[in-house]
């Protein structure tokens, strides 16, 4: 049978007390005293060397101790076990050297963890009496490698932030915790707790004992700098974890300190490591081990505690005479510059301040921050300007990213937090997808308290509406009219028709058709834009949109459906071939409807004579008399008598003639009516009778 060198060392202990025996009947009594102090140091040699034979190992100290040390941890000269060595940001481990068989395969239940106890005897020593860096903890860690790749800091050296919380680490661990951390839902900044893969306590409760005399709890500070003693005991039939401590000296409480169930089958495995962990963060801690025992199926070994290393001195360094004139002024300028350095920052948050919803997140890739939006339009700059109305203003901005400039114009509307809000960032979302060449692109958005910032793609030409109605900007001749037409009737079609869902504009314009660097139409402004899936009815909504534009239907449906955007590029077909608005006051207060005008000079077969008179280099009459026309039939206040935009396209294209229509077929009379009559508040439109209209349903071709 092969013999452990422990056992040699007992056999050798058990001859000397042999010989002692013979020796004190023959020699004299000077010889006797000094074998009793060989055999005093022997016996505790063997304490502080004890290897563990079957589980079983004790340390009365660390001088002659086997132990793998990682990190910090190191033994002091007196046999202390430290930990750290009071660097911050730093994790000292020690193991005992091998693995110990946490499982008997011989047991009936060869899963189950075995029991086992262990106490130790510890103590902290803070940077200062009431403040200290992170705790210790003693561990039972199946894998070394887990703790290879501990933290310091909050995470104790024993897991890190990838790994915390995650079964797979097979980590248990009794901590002692000198630092609150809300992360980890800390009870307060010293406490016991039990861990199981998380640093995030199964149990915990106050560091402290029970006193057996009068049955009261005392209170035990983890940062005295005065050793105290642990017992921890895992009973693997209950899978039941209890943990005492007392001042060291004293008898081990009989009522326990916390006693929870931790089943540690899954956690310990076949094998596992045993040992002690502890870190520092930004303060800088000493963390001491001074004994140590343990033990498998049955009580740890007792500590002689007579015999383990002495504490350093408790009592604080003297400080310096410098120190003491230095430390207040630079306390003093530090407290003046974070104060400086708070005011900046607040000044910084109010300015840049946005609102941000966690619905948001989703529509990640189309928030602007303020932030950028506000640098690039140099801070909303009034020489940045280039529109303002009651839809709110628009500002030219460059924006900047990766050695790349985009111009932007940003457009500032006014708006309340309402719970229509969310969809309508949703739609912003949804738009921001629609790519045509005669579409404005809808970049994103930003929101702040009570502004939203829209961004578009710049149109260095600006809007349409400028080169029909300020002459000094030249008129625009008739095929740049013309193409311009068209290219708004093919971005409609992409809306209405082609796009994966239904967008309904809304507001349809010259002004909000604007013009590229090569004088193509697009067009933008989807601030009150709708949309909804194929083959689904609109929602029904309140009437939005600009008086002139706005389909009769409206007043009294208040559902937006493409019909209403062909009605409102039919009074745009006639606006920019005319060079006239929709609707004209004069200077005695009398309305003009644009689409009754253009009637009267049809019925008077003048309908070429409506045409802009300052339309450079003249214009092709046909052209002028096909879009007039298809103004006229797109303005029908009947939705059934309109063309589709698909329609309107093949009209403009000349794929499909235009019905031979004549005046009659646009004689009503409730134009003038509808138009002069002043809105209520609610945009309340009269009913269009269909008996004053007479049969129009067939004039398009059906819907």
């Amino acid at each position: 049978m092969r013999i452990t060198p422990a056992q040699k060392l007992k056999h050798a202990v058990n001859n000397s007390e042999f010989r002692l025996a013979v020796g004190a009947m023959l020699l004299p009594t000077f010889h006797l005293a000094a074998l009793l102090l060989l055999f005093v140091s022997a016996g505790r040699c063997a304490d502080a060397a004890a290897g563990g034979d079957g589980g079983r190992f004790v340390y009365n100290g660390f001088r002659a101790a086997n132990l793998t040390l990682d990190g910090a941890a190191t033994v002091t000269p007196n046999g202390l076990l430290m930990l750290t060595n009071g660097t911050i940001q730093m994790k000292g481990q020690a193991f005992h050297p091998s693995p110990l068989p946490f499982r008997d395969p011989s047991a009936p239940n060869a899963t189950a963890a075995r029991s086992f106890s262990t106490t130790f005897v510890f103590a902290i020593f803070g940077q200062y009496t009431d403040l200290s860096s992170h705790g210790l903890a003693f561990f039972v860690a199946a894998d070394r490698a887990v703790l290879s790749t501990a933290l310091p800091g909050q995470f104790l050296g024993l897991l890190n932030n990838t790994n915390d919380g995650n079964r797979s680490a097979h980590v248990f661990a009794v901590e002692f915790d000198t630092l609150f951390n809300a992360d980890f839902h800390d009870l307060n900044s010293n406490h016991v707790g039990v861990d199981v893969d998380s640093l995030e306590s199964r149990v915990a409760a106050d560091a402290g004992y029970y006193d057996d005399a009068t049955g009261l709890f005392r209170n035990l500070s983890l940062i005295s700098r005065k050793a105290m003693q642990v017992w921890v005991d895992y009973d693997g039939a209950a899978t039941q974890v209890t943990v005492t401590m007392a001042p060291i000296g004293l008898a081990r409480p009989k009522k326990p300190l916390l006693q929870t169930t931790v089943d540690l089958s899954d956690v310990v495995q076949d094998a596992a490591y045993v040992g002690f962990t502890s870190a520092t963060g930004v303060l800088f801690s000493r963390h001491f081990v001074l004994g140590w025992s343990f033990g498998l199926d049955g009580p740890a070994p007792a500590l002689n505690i007579s015999v383990l290393p002495a504490l350093p001195p408790a009592g604080p360094k003297p400080r310096s005479k410098v120190l003491v004139i230095v430390l207040p002024i630079a306390s003093a300028t530090l407290v003046f510059a974070v104060g400086i350095a708070i005011y900046v920052l607040v000044r910084r948050r109010i300015k840049y301040a946005e609102l941000r919803e966690d619905w948001e997140i989703a529509f990640g890739r189309h928030r602007f921050s303020y932030k950028d939006l506000f640098h690039a339009t140099k801070g909303f700059s009034d020489k940045q300007l280039l529109g303002a109305g009651g839809f709110g203003s628009v500002y030219k901005g460059v924006l900047r990213k990766s050695n790349t400039e985009t111009e932007v114009a940003v457009k500032k509307v006014s708006h309340e937090s309402k719970q229509g809000m969310k969809e309508f960032i949703t739609e912003v979302a949804s738009m921001g997808r629609l790519r045509h060449r005669n579409l404005v692109q809808l970049i994103g958005y930003c929101r702040r308290k009570g502004e939203l910032l829209l961004v578009y793609d710049y149109m260095p030409n600006g809007s349409l509406d400028k080169y029909l109605y300020d002459r000094s900007k030249g008129g625009l001749d008739w095929p740049q009219r013309f193409r311009i037409i068209r290219g708004v009737a093919s971005g409609l079609l992409y809306l209405h028709e082609d796009w994966e869902q239904v967008v309904i504009h809304r507001d349809v314009k010259a002004s909000n058709v604007l013009l590229d660097a090569e004088m193509n139409g697009r067009l933008g402004d989807f601030g009150l834009a709708r949309l909804y899936d194929h083959g689904a009815d609109a929602h029904t909504t309140h009437v939005v949109g600009t008086m002139g534009y706005l389909a009769p239907e409206l007043g009294h449906t208040g559902k937006a459906t493409p019909a209403t955007d062909v009605f409102a590029f039919g009074a745009f077909l006639l606006e920019v071939t005319c060079g006239r608005r929709p609707i004209e006051q004069d200077e005695h207060g009398n309305h003009t409807v644009l689409v009754d005008w253009v009637t009267g000079r049809w019925r008077r077969g003048l309908i070429i004579d409506a045409a802009d008179t300052m339309t450079p280099d003249g214009f092709n009459p046909d052209e002028v008399s096909l879009v007039l026309k298809l103004g006229l039939l797109c303005s029908h206040p009947l939705p059934n008598a309109r063309p589709t935009i698909r329609q309107v396209m093949q009209y403009l294209d000349g794929d499909m003639v235009l019905p031979d229509l004549s005046p009659e077929h646009f004689g009503f009379t409730v134009m003038e009516q509808m138009y002069s009559r002043e809105f209520d508040k609610n945009m309340t439109m009269p009913c269009v009778s269909s008996t004053s209209m007479g049969t129009v349903s067939d004039i398009s071709g059906g819907r």
